[in-house]
């Protein structure tokens, strides 16, 4: 569909060669990764233990002194980032009759221009990691000895840009000029990525109560470079680096979390669902962060993805703003809903890269062609963040304004390109293209197609 980008949706090239060093090759090949009843019923002891451990846990109320509010925080006390304004709903603050065993250490990202602490990707320290995957896990009984070597490690300072200082394209034009403000208006800031990271943080503490050895991960959009202010959280709970039965295994897990959720966890999560679509989810809102979040269990794709897409988002400054942007217009037309019919976020963002890619003076590379190593569908989980620092930035001969690249953007997907489609809902979707386009192309005003106040104002 995707000539140049044919590859975003999933492991993006085939391997030129398998990593020797790949300890899922160490497991015996007669042993399946599926659920046996014992193995669903010691995850059930485990949960039920992880309740009974904080069984005493008493007095919901959220003490003040000298009648000042104390900060909103999640079960064991850890507050709210303070740079963010404090949510409308109060929680309530669960009191421990002893100590936290262990802090989960916040990394940090390093800035390339100044430090500055941004999010931690969900990795073990040292001594955690010699149970990771490795067949420990009351869930999994896989027994095998794995190489300590290639666990993984605590996770060094990564140089992620900043949002405060990545640099923007230069608007020359009113379209464009317009697009970048929008997209400055409207993207995510540092302080909502600490709010989702401080919520991952914390449920991969309680999670592990249950699944020892797992891991939680942020991602999407969340971390790949393209939400906004109002984007909702994505979620992949690692069970084990190796596929999972979406039907069977993923429910199970995730009907274990949807319950822990509900009950141990019900004073600062609320309407957790666990939704059974292909890949099944549990949707849930963080009362503390206001953030809805979706989780899933081991679509490691997803985990890959997100980096790449994050390399795809930085490699080149246009790239972000033209995202944004398309990605308002299509919710404001009532085109961006998968569940309808219509076009997913994902989708939006693969589009635009694909039109960048296949124009006639490229504006961005293929990634995965150019640099296959760093984009290798065996690398191990620990090291994918890696990629999007070891690619240097596109140097494009296309000079395209960002309004003039809109307007292409339209006129491309109105006038030039077919895809496979319900033709009801492709009709619906060529039609709002071709209508954008055409009012863009003689207004060059961005609001004719797109309300930019009542925009902004949602964030």
């Amino acid at each position: 569909m995707f000539p140049n980008s044919s590859n975003l949706g999933r492991p993006p090239f085939p391997p030129k060669h398998q990593q020797q060093n790949n300890f899922l090759n160490k497991v015996p090949l007669n042993i399946r990764p599926v659920l046996s009843h014992q193995q669903i019923i010691n995850a059930q002891i485990n949960f039920q233990n992880a309740i009974l451990s904080r069984a005493s846990l008493s007095g919901n109320l959220v003490a003040t002194l000298g009648g000042t509010p104390q900060p909103l925080t999640y079960g064991n006390g850890s507050p709210v980032n303070a740079s963010v304004p404090s949510p409308t709903f109060r929680g309530k603050k669960r009191l421990s009759e002893q100590s936290v065993p262990y802090d989960v250490k916040r990394q940090r990202y390093r800035s390339p221009r100044r430090e500055t602490t941004v999010v931690s990707q969900a990795v073990p320290s040292p001594e955690e990691s010699a149970c990771l995957f490795s067949g420990s896990s009351p869930l999994f009984n896989v027994c095998y000895v794995p190489d300590l070597s290639i666990c993984v490690p605590r996770l060094q300072d990564v140089s992620f840009p900043d949002v405060t200082e990545t640099t923007l394209p230069v608007a020359k034009d009113k379209l464009s000029q317009q697009v970048l403000e929008l997209f400055q208006a409207c993207q995510q800031q540092t302080c909502d990525l600490n709010r989702k990271e401080l919520c991952r943080s914390e449920l991969q503490r309680e999670i592990q109560r249950i699944f020892p050895c797992s891991r939680l991960f942020l991602v999407g959009s969340s971390l790949n470079g393209f939400g906004t202010r109002t984007s909702d959280g994505d979620l992949c709970l690692v069970i084990k680096e190796e596929p999972v039965n979406q039907k069977t295994e993923a429910r199970h897990i995730l009907s274990l979390v949807q319950k822990l959720f509900s009950t141990k966890l019900s004073s600062y999560i609320e309407r957790p669902q666990l939704i059974r679509a292909k890949v099944p989810i549990v949707k849930f809102r963080d009362k503390v962060s206001c953030v809805e979040f979706d989780l899933n269990v081991n679509n490691i794709v997803g985990i890959r993805n997100t980096f790449l897409l994050r390399t795809y988002a930085y490699i080149e400054k246009r790239v972000r703003p033209l995202v944004l942007v398309v990605k308002k217009w299509a919710s404001f037309h009532d085109i961006n809903d998968a569940s309808r019919g219509t076009l997913s976020s994902y989708s939006l963002v693969l589009m635009v890269l694909h039109y960048l890619q296949t124009l006639p003076e490229p504006i961005l590379p293929s990634l995965q062609k150019n640099y296959p190593e760093s984009f290798d569908p065996t690398m191990q989980l620990h090291l994918v963040h890696q990629a999007p620092c070891t690619i240097p930035p596109y140097l494009s001969k296309n000079e395209s304004s960002l309004g003039e690249l809109l307007i292409g953007f339209f006129k491309y997907y109105a006038t030039e390109f077919e895809a496979v489609h319900e033709k009801q809902k492709f009709d619906t979707i060529k039609e709002e293209f071709l209508k954008s386009w055409q009012i863009l192309r003689d207004k060059k005003d961005l609001s004719f197609v797109l309300p930019l106040r009542a925009t902004i104002q949602r964030r």
